[in-house]
């Protein structure tokens, strides 16, 4: 097939065109990956951490043994997948950097630590400092540090404590 514009000549196979079409249209992300996508500009280390966010809320929903144990392994498969959250931390009066201990209505404290940015600003406190940081290097320092019960993730929302014994149970320990 040949076909003139403005003045060039252009040929070509139309079932071919029609084909590189049909996969050129095949490559556009849909809004599921589009999410993924947006969520990889803000951090890797935060991506699938929106999984977790929901299983939480459903735990909240409806609590029972086996949606806590979804939860636990998402919490798992998170830590293998090398997956980070957010750690606010405060200055001592010296200087140096403190990871942020939360102490609740019944006086348990507890290491507080968030999955995305949008949970974190939910407790409306302008917390200066924050880094990310691995979850299996949290569930350990949870773990080893005596002053708190255990990792509390997401204290305003979809919030959940993580006892030293459920720790221990997702580290393999338990």
């Amino acid at each position: 097939m040949t076909w003139r514009k403005k003045g060039t000549e252009h040929t070509g196979d139309c079932s071919r065109n029609s084909k590189v079409l049909r996969q050129r249209r095949a490559e556009v992300p849909n809004q599921g990956e589009m999410a993924a996508m947006a969520d990889l500009s803000k951090d890797r280390g935060l991506v699938g951490n929106r999984k977790l966010e929901e299983q939480i809320g459903m735990l909240q929903k409806e609590p029972s043994q086996e949606m806590l144990a979804v939860v636990l392994t998402t919490v798992r498969r998170r830590m293998k997948e090398h997956g980070q959250m957010i750690v606010p931390v405060e200055a001592d009066a010296s200087g140096f950097l403190r990871v942020q201990i939360m102490q609740i209505e019944d006086g348990e404290k507890w290491l507080a630590v968030y999955t995305g940015f949008e949970e974190q600003m939910m407790g409306g406190q302008s917390i200066q400092s924050t880094f990310l940081s691995d979850i299996g290097q949290l569930l350990n320092m949870a773990l080893q540090e005596d002053s708190v019960e255990g990792l509390l993730i997401n204290p305003w929302n979809r919030s959940l404590r993580l006892s030293k014994n459920l720790i221990r149970i997702i580290l393999g320990e338990g």
